[in-house]
């Protein structure tokens, strides 16, 4: 029976990620969330999931929450990035797991060319988004941790399942990808974990590319 340790499952990718994981799989779940309320009642009330709640950036309270996990998925918003990385680094390395799926950032690696990565860094470099988010991408990939990093594109809401891979030192030219996209690339490497291994991937919808997202 695999475990899945879920940190941050009140997001959109994160509550499409158990979602899935539930459906398609007999794995045991555990969320680890700040606010248990915002949980879906679909996945809060599962027998096969275990709600914990916890502060991300407090390695004690993550070290409870990883007991008997194979698998770590952090969905996190940007703010305290950095901390949190490093907060989960040091309880998986006391906890001795390895495993790491992280979602960062579109730009972490400089690899948005042209118009879209210059208005990519004016939008989100102002508010130390992008700083943030690389800093924690750098800590992950100075680690011992068996990870692999996404660096999705600018998110939709779109009901659809439609992206291609990039990975490291590719350029990511496609400026938009559904969050049930992503969600779906996740559940795909949580259920086969070998692939990817410390490996940064970009995800992007084909056929989006453009100056910036369709909605700006």
């Amino acid at each position: 029976m695999t475990n899945v340790l879920i940190i941050g499952a009140t997001g959109g990718m994160g509550t499409f990620t158990t979602q899935n994981l539930l459906k398609e799989t007999d794995y045991k779940i555990t969320v680890f969330v700040r606010t248990p309320s915002k949980l879906p009642t679909d996945i809060s009330e599962n027998d096969r999931v275990t709600v914990v709640q916890g502060d991300a950036t407090k390695v004690v309270e993550l070290k409870s929450a990883m007991d008997n996990q194979d698998i770590v998925y952090a969905n996190l918003g940007p703010w305290l990035k950095t901390e949190m990385a490093n907060s989960i680094i040091e309880a998986m390395r006391q906890k001795e797991l390895h495993r790491l799926i992280w979602i960062g950032c579109l730009g972490v690696d400089d690899e948005v060319p042209g118009k879209f990565g210059e208005w990519n860094k004016e939008t989100l470099v102002p508010d130390g988004y992008l700083a943030t988010e690389t800093g924690a991408v750098r800590l992950i990939e100075a680690s011992d941790l068996n990870y692999t990093i996404i660096r999705p594109s600018w998110l939709s809401d779109e009901d659809e399942v439609d992206y291609e891979v990039t990975r490291q030192g590719d350029l990511l030219t496609g400026t938009e990808v559904s969050r049930k996209s992503v969600a779906d690339f996740v559940t795909k490497l949580i259920q086969d974990p070998n692939q990817h291994e410390k490996e940064s991937i970009g995800l992007n919808k084909p056929g989006t590319d453009g100056d910036k997202p369709s909605w700006y």
